[in-house]
Protein backbone atom coordinates (compact mmCIF):
# COMPACT_ATOMS: atom_id res chain seq x y z
CA UNK A 1 0.00 0.00 0.00
CA UNK A 2 1.31 3.42 -0.95
CA UNK A 3 2.50 5.45 2.01
CA UNK A 4 0.25 8.33 0.94
CA UNK A 5 -2.85 6.13 1.23
CA UNK A 6 -1.75 4.82 4.63
CA UNK A 7 -1.30 8.39 5.81
CA UNK A 8 -4.79 9.27 4.51
CA UNK A 9 -6.32 6.36 6.42
CA UNK A 10 -4.72 7.46 9.68
CA UNK A 11 -4.53 11.21 9.17
CA UNK A 12 -6.71 12.46 6.30
CA UNK A 13 -10.24 13.94 6.39
CA UNK A 14 -12.64 11.16 7.38
CA UNK A 15 -15.36 11.67 4.76
CA UNK A 16 -12.79 11.95 1.97
CA UNK A 17 -10.95 8.87 3.25
CA UNK A 18 -14.17 6.84 3.38
CA UNK A 19 -14.90 7.72 -0.23
CA UNK A 20 -11.30 7.10 -1.35
CA UNK A 21 -11.49 3.62 0.15
CA UNK A 22 -15.14 3.13 -0.71
CA UNK A 23 -15.54 4.20 -4.33
CA UNK A 24 -13.69 1.17 -5.77
CA UNK A 25 -15.91 -1.05 -3.58
CA UNK A 26 -18.97 0.72 -4.92
CA UNK A 27 -17.80 0.05 -8.46
CA UNK A 28 -16.90 -3.54 -7.55
CA UNK A 29 -20.30 -4.13 -5.94
CA UNK A 30 -22.03 -2.56 -8.93
CA UNK A 31 -20.12 -4.93 -11.16
CA UNK A 32 -20.93 -7.86 -8.88
CA UNK A 33 -24.61 -6.86 -8.86
CA UNK A 34 -24.44 -6.96 -12.64
CA UNK A 35 -24.14 -10.75 -12.42
CA UNK A 36 -27.64 -11.02 -10.99
CA UNK A 37 -29.09 -8.05 -12.85
CA UNK A 38 -27.90 -9.32 -16.23
CA UNK A 39 -29.12 -12.84 -15.44
CA UNK A 40 -32.51 -11.42 -14.43
CA UNK A 41 -32.68 -9.14 -17.48
CA UNK A 42 -31.95 -11.84 -20.05
CA UNK A 43 -34.00 -14.56 -18.34
CA UNK A 44 -36.92 -12.12 -18.18
CA UNK A 45 -36.73 -11.83 -21.99
CA UNK A 46 -37.38 -15.55 -22.51
CA UNK A 47 -40.76 -16.37 -24.02
CA UNK A 48 -43.50 -16.47 -21.32
CA UNK A 49 -44.08 -18.38 -19.15
CA UNK A 50 -40.46 -19.64 -19.30
CA UNK A 51 -39.13 -16.16 -18.47
CA UNK A 52 -41.31 -15.75 -15.36
CA UNK A 53 -40.45 -19.26 -14.13
CA UNK A 54 -36.73 -18.68 -14.77
CA UNK A 55 -36.66 -15.36 -12.86
CA UNK A 56 -38.57 -16.96 -9.98
CA UNK A 57 -36.11 -19.91 -9.93
CA UNK A 58 -33.19 -17.49 -9.83
CA UNK A 59 -34.71 -15.60 -6.91
CA UNK A 60 -35.44 -18.74 -4.91
CA UNK A 61 -31.93 -20.09 -5.52
CA UNK A 62 -29.78 -17.23 -4.26
CA UNK A 63 -30.88 -17.27 -0.61
CA UNK A 64 -29.92 -20.96 -0.59
CA UNK A 65 -26.54 -20.25 -2.16
CA UNK A 66 -25.98 -17.32 0.17
CA UNK A 67 -26.77 -19.56 3.14
CA UNK A 68 -23.82 -21.81 2.32
CA UNK A 69 -21.29 -19.26 1.05
CA UNK A 70 -22.03 -16.97 4.02
CA UNK A 71 -19.67 -19.15 6.05
CA UNK A 72 -16.84 -17.53 4.10
CA UNK A 73 -17.94 -14.15 5.42
CA UNK A 74 -16.75 -15.06 8.89
CA UNK A 75 -13.24 -15.89 7.71
CA UNK A 76 -13.25 -12.75 5.59
CA UNK A 77 -14.24 -10.62 8.57
CA UNK A 78 -11.45 -12.22 10.62
CA UNK A 79 -9.07 -11.27 7.82
CA UNK A 80 -10.33 -7.68 7.86
CA UNK A 81 -9.75 -7.34 11.61
CA UNK A 82 -6.32 -9.01 11.70
CA UNK A 83 -4.83 -7.66 8.48
CA UNK A 84 -6.08 -4.09 8.96
CA UNK A 85 -4.89 -3.96 12.57
CA UNK A 86 -1.49 -5.52 11.83
CA UNK A 87 -1.10 -3.11 8.91
CA UNK A 88 -1.99 -0.16 11.14
CA UNK A 89 0.60 -1.41 13.64
CA UNK A 90 3.23 -1.60 10.87
CA UNK A 91 3.65 -5.41 11.07
CA UNK A 92 3.49 -6.61 7.44
CA UNK A 93 4.92 -10.03 8.35
CA UNK A 94 1.96 -10.88 10.56
CA UNK A 95 -0.47 -9.38 8.05
CA UNK A 96 0.88 -11.71 5.34
CA UNK A 97 0.72 -14.78 7.57
CA UNK A 98 -2.83 -13.99 8.62
CA UNK A 99 -3.82 -13.66 4.95
CA UNK A 100 -2.38 -17.10 4.16
CA UNK A 101 -4.25 -18.78 7.00
CA UNK A 102 -7.56 -17.13 6.07
CA UNK A 103 -7.12 -18.20 2.44
CA UNK A 104 -6.32 -21.80 3.44
CA UNK A 105 -9.45 -22.15 5.59
CA UNK A 106 -11.64 -20.61 2.90
CA UNK A 107 -10.42 -22.90 0.10
CA UNK A 108 -11.03 -26.04 2.19
CA UNK A 109 -14.45 -24.81 3.31
CA UNK A 110 -15.44 -23.85 -0.25
CA UNK A 111 -14.60 -27.31 -1.59
CA UNK A 112 -16.62 -29.04 1.13
CA UNK A 113 -19.67 -26.81 0.68
CA UNK A 114 -19.56 -27.10 -3.11
CA UNK A 115 -19.62 -30.91 -2.98
CA UNK A 116 -22.39 -31.05 -0.37
CA UNK A 117 -24.51 -28.45 -2.16
CA UNK A 118 -24.25 -30.25 -5.50
CA UNK A 119 -25.29 -33.58 -3.97
CA UNK A 120 -28.29 -32.25 -2.06
CA UNK A 121 -29.65 -29.52 -4.34
CA UNK A 122 -32.88 -31.33 -5.20
CA UNK A 123 -33.63 -32.18 -1.57
CA UNK A 124 -33.09 -28.56 -0.55
CA UNK A 125 -35.46 -27.28 -3.24
CA UNK A 126 -38.13 -29.84 -2.33
CA UNK A 127 -38.33 -28.40 1.19
CA UNK A 128 -39.55 -25.06 -0.19
CA UNK A 129 -42.76 -26.47 -1.68
CA UNK A 130 -42.43 -24.72 -5.06
CA UNK A 131 -44.46 -25.12 -8.21
CA UNK A 132 -43.04 -27.98 -10.28
CA UNK A 133 -41.74 -25.84 -13.14
CA UNK A 134 -39.93 -23.45 -10.79
CA UNK A 135 -38.51 -26.30 -8.69
CA UNK A 136 -37.01 -28.06 -11.71
CA UNK A 137 -35.27 -24.91 -12.93
CA UNK A 138 -34.05 -23.97 -9.43
CA UNK A 139 -32.48 -27.42 -8.96
CA UNK A 140 -30.66 -27.23 -12.28
CA UNK A 141 -29.35 -23.75 -11.55
CA UNK A 142 -28.20 -24.66 -8.02
CA UNK A 143 -26.23 -27.68 -9.19
CA UNK A 144 -24.33 -25.58 -11.69
CA UNK A 145 -23.59 -22.84 -9.16
CA UNK A 146 -22.37 -25.28 -6.48
CA UNK A 147 -19.73 -26.58 -8.89
CA UNK A 148 -18.27 -23.10 -8.84
CA UNK A 149 -18.54 -22.42 -5.10
CA UNK A 150 -14.77 -22.92 -4.45
CA UNK A 151 -14.05 -20.26 -7.07
CA UNK A 152 -16.56 -17.90 -5.45
CA UNK A 153 -14.94 -18.42 -2.04
CA UNK A 154 -11.49 -17.63 -3.39
CA UNK A 155 -12.63 -14.42 -5.11
CA UNK A 156 -14.61 -13.41 -2.02
CA UNK A 157 -11.68 -13.80 0.38
CA UNK A 158 -9.28 -12.12 -2.06
CA UNK A 159 -11.43 -9.00 -1.88
CA UNK A 160 -11.53 -9.07 1.93
CA UNK A 161 -7.75 -9.48 2.22
CA UNK A 162 -6.81 -6.59 -0.06
CA UNK A 163 -9.48 -4.26 1.31
CA UNK A 164 -8.25 -4.83 4.84
CA UNK A 165 -4.77 -3.88 3.63
CA UNK A 166 -6.19 -0.70 2.12
CA UNK A 167 -6.16 -1.69 -1.56
CA UNK A 168 -9.71 -1.45 -2.86
CA UNK A 169 -8.77 -0.74 -6.48
CA UNK A 170 -7.25 -4.12 -7.42
CA UNK A 171 -10.37 -6.16 -6.49
CA UNK A 172 -12.40 -3.67 -8.54
CA UNK A 173 -10.25 -4.30 -11.62
CA UNK A 174 -10.48 -8.08 -11.24
CA UNK A 175 -14.25 -7.93 -10.78
CA UNK A 176 -14.58 -5.65 -13.80
CA UNK A 177 -12.80 -8.10 -16.09
CA UNK A 178 -14.86 -11.07 -14.96
CA UNK A 179 -18.19 -9.22 -15.10
CA UNK A 180 -17.41 -8.18 -18.66
CA UNK A 181 -16.86 -11.86 -19.46
CA UNK A 182 -20.19 -12.74 -17.83
CA UNK A 183 -21.98 -9.98 -19.77
CA UNK A 184 -20.76 -11.52 -23.01
CA UNK A 185 -21.50 -15.14 -22.08
CA UNK A 186 -24.99 -14.63 -20.60
CA UNK A 187 -27.05 -13.99 -23.76
CA UNK A 188 -24.92 -16.44 -25.74
CA UNK A 189 -25.59 -19.35 -23.37
CA UNK A 190 -29.14 -18.43 -22.29
CA UNK A 191 -30.50 -18.05 -25.86
CA UNK A 192 -28.08 -20.35 -27.67
CA UNK A 193 -26.32 -17.84 -29.91
CA UNK A 194 -23.28 -18.52 -32.11
CA UNK A 195 -23.89 -22.25 -32.39
CA UNK A 196 -24.37 -22.87 -28.65
CA UNK A 197 -27.54 -24.70 -27.55
CA UNK A 198 -30.42 -22.84 -25.90
CA UNK A 199 -29.69 -23.40 -22.18
CA UNK A 200 -32.01 -20.95 -20.41
CA UNK A 201 -31.40 -20.71 -16.67
CA UNK A 202 -28.63 -23.34 -16.88
CA UNK A 203 -26.78 -21.06 -19.29
CA UNK A 204 -26.94 -18.24 -16.74
CA UNK A 205 -25.36 -20.53 -14.14
CA UNK A 206 -22.60 -21.72 -16.48
CA UNK A 207 -21.72 -18.13 -17.43
CA UNK A 208 -21.48 -17.18 -13.75
CA UNK A 209 -19.22 -20.03 -12.60
CA UNK A 210 -16.93 -19.77 -15.62
CA UNK A 211 -16.48 -16.06 -14.93
CA UNK A 212 -15.82 -16.76 -11.26
CA UNK A 213 -13.19 -19.37 -12.14
CA UNK A 214 -11.32 -16.74 -14.16
CA UNK A 215 -11.63 -14.28 -11.26
CA UNK A 216 -10.23 -16.73 -8.71
CA UNK A 217 -7.27 -17.61 -10.97
CA UNK A 218 -6.34 -13.95 -11.28
CA UNK A 219 -6.85 -13.44 -7.53
CA UNK A 220 -4.47 -16.27 -6.60
CA UNK A 221 -1.82 -14.95 -8.98
CA UNK A 222 -2.01 -11.48 -7.40
CA UNK A 223 -1.83 -12.82 -3.83
CA UNK A 224 1.09 -15.19 -4.44
CA UNK A 225 3.05 -12.70 -6.55
CA UNK A 226 2.70 -9.93 -3.97
CA UNK A 227 1.80 -7.43 -6.70
CA UNK A 228 -0.80 -5.73 -4.47
CA UNK A 229 1.30 -5.42 -1.29
CA UNK A 230 0.00 -8.47 0.61
CA UNK A 231 2.06 -11.55 -0.31
CA UNK A 232 0.84 -15.08 0.39
CA UNK A 233 3.36 -17.92 0.22
CA UNK A 234 2.95 -21.70 0.22
CA UNK A 235 4.39 -22.00 3.77
CA UNK A 236 1.84 -19.44 5.02
CA UNK A 237 -0.97 -21.78 3.90
CA UNK A 238 0.22 -24.48 6.27
CA UNK A 239 -2.25 -24.46 9.18
CA UNK A 240 -0.83 -23.13 12.44
CA UNK A 241 -2.90 -24.08 15.46
CA UNK A 242 -2.88 -20.80 17.34
CA UNK A 243 -3.55 -18.81 14.16
CA UNK A 244 -6.46 -21.05 13.18
CA UNK A 245 -7.90 -20.69 16.68
CA UNK A 246 -7.53 -16.90 16.47
CA UNK A 247 -9.28 -16.77 13.09
CA UNK A 248 -12.07 -19.07 14.27
CA UNK A 249 -12.56 -17.06 17.46
CA UNK A 250 -13.05 -13.91 15.43
CA UNK A 251 -14.72 -15.48 12.40
CA UNK A 252 -17.15 -18.06 13.77
CA UNK A 253 -19.55 -15.51 15.32
CA UNK A 254 -19.61 -13.63 12.00
CA UNK A 255 -20.19 -16.90 10.11
CA UNK A 256 -23.00 -17.86 12.49
CA UNK A 257 -24.53 -14.41 12.08
CA UNK A 258 -24.29 -14.48 8.29
CA UNK A 259 -25.36 -18.11 7.83
CA UNK A 260 -28.18 -17.62 10.34
CA UNK A 261 -29.25 -14.57 8.38
CA UNK A 262 -28.99 -16.46 5.10
CA UNK A 263 -31.07 -19.34 6.46
CA UNK A 264 -33.56 -16.78 7.65
CA UNK A 265 -33.86 -15.49 4.10
CA UNK A 266 -34.56 -19.04 2.93
CA UNK A 267 -37.40 -19.20 5.46
CA UNK A 268 -38.56 -15.76 4.31
CA UNK A 269 -38.64 -17.05 0.74
CA UNK A 270 -40.75 -19.98 1.99
CA UNK A 271 -43.20 -17.48 3.50
CA UNK A 272 -43.30 -15.40 0.31
CA UNK A 273 -43.84 -18.57 -1.74
CA UNK A 274 -47.01 -19.22 0.30
CA UNK A 275 -48.59 -15.99 -1.01
CA UNK A 276 -51.21 -16.13 -3.79
CA UNK A 277 -49.93 -16.01 -7.39
CA UNK A 278 -46.59 -17.54 -6.40
CA UNK A 279 -44.60 -17.17 -9.62
CA UNK A 280 -45.52 -13.49 -10.13
CA UNK A 281 -44.84 -12.55 -6.49
CA UNK A 282 -41.48 -14.34 -6.42
CA UNK A 283 -40.41 -12.76 -9.70
CA UNK A 284 -41.56 -9.31 -8.50
CA UNK A 285 -39.71 -9.65 -5.22
CA UNK A 286 -36.59 -10.79 -7.05
CA UNK A 287 -36.59 -7.82 -9.41
CA UNK A 288 -37.58 -5.28 -6.73
CA UNK A 289 -34.95 -6.59 -4.33
CA UNK A 290 -32.24 -6.25 -6.98
CA UNK A 291 -33.29 -2.67 -7.74
CA UNK A 292 -33.13 -1.73 -4.04
CA UNK A 293 -29.77 -3.45 -3.73
CA UNK A 294 -28.41 -0.96 -6.24
CA UNK A 295 -28.75 1.67 -3.50
CA UNK A 296 -26.88 -0.56 -1.08
CA UNK A 297 -23.84 -0.50 -3.37
CA UNK A 298 -22.78 2.86 -1.93
CA UNK A 299 -23.50 1.68 1.60
CA UNK A 300 -21.39 -1.45 1.23
CA UNK A 301 -18.51 0.59 -0.18
CA UNK A 302 -18.60 3.10 2.65
CA UNK A 303 -18.90 0.22 5.13
CA UNK A 304 -15.58 -1.16 3.87
CA UNK A 305 -14.11 2.31 4.28
CA UNK A 306 -15.36 2.45 7.87
CA UNK A 307 -14.06 -1.02 8.80
CA UNK A 308 -10.63 -0.47 7.19
CA UNK A 309 -10.15 3.02 8.67
CA UNK A 310 -11.40 1.93 12.07
CA UNK A 311 -9.30 -1.25 12.10
CA UNK A 312 -6.07 0.47 11.11
CA UNK A 313 -6.77 3.32 13.56
CA UNK A 314 -7.20 0.82 16.39
CA UNK A 315 -3.99 -0.96 15.34
CA UNK A 316 -2.16 2.39 15.53
CA UNK A 317 -3.81 3.20 18.90
CA UNK A 318 -5.73 6.11 17.37
CA UNK A 319 -9.00 5.61 19.28
CA UNK A 320 -10.34 9.11 18.62
CA UNK A 321 -9.77 8.57 14.90
CA UNK A 322 -11.74 5.30 15.06
CA UNK A 323 -14.62 7.05 16.84
CA UNK A 324 -14.76 9.78 14.21
CA UNK A 325 -14.84 7.23 11.38
CA UNK A 326 -17.69 5.37 13.06
CA UNK A 327 -19.80 8.43 13.77
CA UNK A 328 -19.42 10.18 10.42
CA UNK A 329 -19.78 6.95 8.46
CA UNK A 330 -23.09 6.20 10.13
CA UNK A 331 -24.60 9.61 9.37
CA UNK A 332 -23.37 9.53 5.77
CA UNK A 333 -24.76 6.06 5.07
CA UNK A 334 -28.19 6.92 6.47
CA UNK A 335 -28.40 10.15 4.45
CA UNK A 336 -27.46 8.43 1.16
CA UNK A 337 -30.27 5.89 1.54
CA UNK A 338 -32.79 8.64 2.35
CA UNK A 339 -31.92 10.36 -0.93
CA UNK A 340 -31.95 7.08 -2.87
CA UNK A 341 -35.36 6.10 -1.50
CA UNK A 342 -36.85 9.47 -2.42
CA UNK A 343 -35.61 9.00 -6.00
CA UNK A 344 -36.77 5.39 -6.35
CA UNK A 345 -40.29 5.83 -4.97
CA UNK A 346 -41.82 7.74 -7.92
CA UNK A 347 -39.88 5.67 -10.48
CA UNK A 348 -40.64 2.23 -9.04
CA UNK A 349 -43.02 1.00 -11.77
CA UNK A 350 -40.77 2.13 -14.61
CA UNK A 351 -37.81 0.40 -12.92
CA UNK A 352 -39.70 -2.92 -12.76
CA UNK A 353 -40.73 -2.65 -16.42
CA UNK A 354 -37.09 -2.49 -17.50
CA UNK A 355 -36.70 -6.14 -16.51
CA UNK A 356 -40.00 -7.78 -17.43
CA UNK A 357 -43.23 -7.06 -19.33
CA UNK A 358 -45.56 -9.33 -17.35
CA UNK A 359 -48.37 -7.05 -16.00
CA UNK A 360 -48.86 -9.19 -12.88
CA UNK A 361 -45.16 -9.05 -12.01
CA UNK A 362 -45.04 -5.30 -12.61
CA UNK A 363 -48.03 -4.70 -10.32
CA UNK A 364 -46.62 -6.92 -7.57
CA UNK A 365 -43.18 -5.27 -7.82
CA UNK A 366 -44.73 -1.82 -7.65
CA UNK A 367 -46.45 -2.77 -4.39
CA UNK A 368 -43.29 -4.28 -2.92
CA UNK A 369 -41.19 -1.14 -3.41
CA UNK A 370 -44.03 1.21 -2.37
CA UNK A 371 -44.53 -0.58 0.96
CA UNK A 372 -40.96 -1.61 1.81
CA UNK A 373 -39.09 1.59 0.96
CA UNK A 374 -39.78 3.31 4.32
CA UNK A 375 -37.38 0.90 6.05
CA UNK A 376 -34.53 1.21 3.54
CA UNK A 377 -32.65 4.22 5.08
CA UNK A 378 -32.36 2.48 8.45
CA UNK A 379 -30.31 -0.26 6.82
CA UNK A 380 -27.57 2.37 6.51
CA UNK A 381 -27.34 2.69 10.30
CA UNK A 382 -27.44 -1.10 10.68
CA UNK A 383 -24.62 -1.56 8.14
CA UNK A 384 -22.44 1.15 9.68
CA UNK A 385 -22.58 -0.49 13.11
CA UNK A 386 -21.75 -3.87 11.58
CA UNK A 387 -18.75 -2.30 9.82
CA UNK A 388 -17.47 -0.97 13.16
CA UNK A 389 -17.62 -4.39 14.80
CA UNK A 390 -16.00 -6.03 11.76
CA UNK A 391 -13.09 -3.59 11.76
CA UNK A 392 -12.50 -4.13 15.47
CA UNK A 393 -12.84 -7.92 15.24
CA UNK A 394 -15.71 -8.13 17.75
CA UNK A 395 -18.27 -10.14 15.84
CA UNK A 396 -20.49 -11.44 18.67
CA UNK A 397 -22.46 -8.16 18.86
CA UNK A 398 -22.70 -8.19 15.07
CA UNK A 399 -24.03 -11.75 15.20
CA UNK A 400 -26.62 -10.70 17.77
CA UNK A 401 -28.00 -7.82 15.73
CA UNK A 402 -27.95 -9.82 12.47
CA UNK A 403 -29.91 -12.72 13.90
CA UNK A 404 -32.23 -10.51 15.95
CA UNK A 405 -33.20 -8.40 12.95
CA UNK A 406 -34.07 -11.43 10.85
CA UNK A 407 -35.27 -14.13 13.25
CA UNK A 408 -36.62 -11.91 16.01
CA UNK A 409 -38.18 -9.30 13.75
CA UNK A 410 -38.36 -9.81 9.97
CA UNK A 411 -39.64 -13.38 9.80
CA UNK A 412 -42.23 -13.03 12.62
CA UNK A 413 -43.39 -9.63 11.36
CA UNK A 414 -43.69 -10.86 7.76
CA UNK A 415 -45.80 -13.83 8.83
CA UNK A 416 -47.92 -11.88 11.32
CA UNK A 417 -48.78 -8.97 9.03
CA UNK A 418 -49.01 -11.13 5.91
CA UNK A 419 -51.07 -14.04 7.20
CA UNK A 420 -52.34 -13.46 10.75
CA UNK A 421 -53.45 -9.86 10.19
CA UNK A 422 -54.38 -10.79 6.63
CA UNK A 423 -52.60 -8.07 4.66
CA UNK A 424 -51.17 -10.70 2.27
CA UNK A 425 -48.15 -9.51 0.22
CA UNK A 426 -48.39 -5.92 1.49
CA UNK A 427 -48.21 -7.25 5.07
CA UNK A 428 -45.08 -9.27 4.31
CA UNK A 429 -43.39 -6.22 2.77
CA UNK A 430 -44.44 -4.01 5.71
CA UNK A 431 -43.04 -6.51 8.22
CA UNK A 432 -39.73 -6.56 6.34
CA UNK A 433 -39.48 -2.76 6.39
CA UNK A 434 -40.33 -2.58 10.09
CA UNK A 435 -37.53 -5.04 10.88
CA UNK A 436 -35.01 -2.61 9.35
CA UNK A 437 -36.19 0.20 11.60
CA UNK A 438 -36.11 -1.82 14.82
CA UNK A 439 -32.87 -3.56 13.78
CA UNK A 440 -31.20 -0.16 13.50
CA UNK A 441 -32.40 0.75 17.02
CA UNK A 442 -30.89 -2.47 18.42
CA UNK A 443 -27.64 -1.88 16.52
CA UNK A 444 -27.32 1.62 17.98
CA UNK A 445 -27.86 0.25 21.49
CA UNK A 446 -24.94 -2.19 21.11
CA UNK A 447 -22.81 0.46 19.42
CA UNK A 448 -23.16 2.71 22.46
CA UNK A 449 -21.53 0.05 24.68
CA UNK A 450 -18.18 0.94 23.05
CA UNK A 451 -17.03 -2.69 22.70
CA UNK A 452 -15.82 -1.94 19.17
CA UNK A 453 -13.07 0.36 20.49
CA UNK A 454 -10.91 -2.59 21.64
CA UNK A 455 -8.51 -4.19 19.12
CA UNK A 456 -8.00 -7.95 18.84
CA UNK A 457 -4.27 -8.11 18.04
CA UNK A 458 -1.71 -8.20 20.81
CA UNK A 459 1.67 -6.52 20.99
CA UNK A 460 3.43 -9.84 21.45
CA UNK A 461 2.53 -12.48 18.92
CA UNK A 462 2.91 -16.23 19.44
CA UNK A 463 5.68 -17.90 17.44
CA UNK A 464 4.91 -19.30 13.98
Amino acid sequence: MAQALKNDILEGPIIKTLFVLGWPIMVTNLLHTMYNLVDTFWLGKLVPPEGTFAVAALQISWPIIFLLISLAFGFGSAGVALISQYTGAGDSREANKSAGQVLFISIIMGACIGIAGFLFSSQIVELLGLEKDIAILATKYLRIIFIGIPFMFTSFIFGFILRAYGDTVTPMKVEGATVLLNLILDPVLIFGLGGFPHMGVVGAGVATIFSQSVSSTIALYILFSGRAGIKVSIPSLKPVKWRIIQILRIGVPASVGQSGTAFGFVILMYIIARLPNQSAVLAAYGIGDRIINLMFIAINGLGVGVSTTLGQSLGANRIQRAEEAARKGMVLMFFILVVGSCILFPLRRVAIQVFINDPQVIAAGDTFIKVFVFGVPFFGVFSAVNACFMGSGHNVPSMIIELSRLWGMRIPFAYIFGFVVGWSASGVWFGMGLSNVLGAVLALALFRTGMWKEKVIKKDTAPS
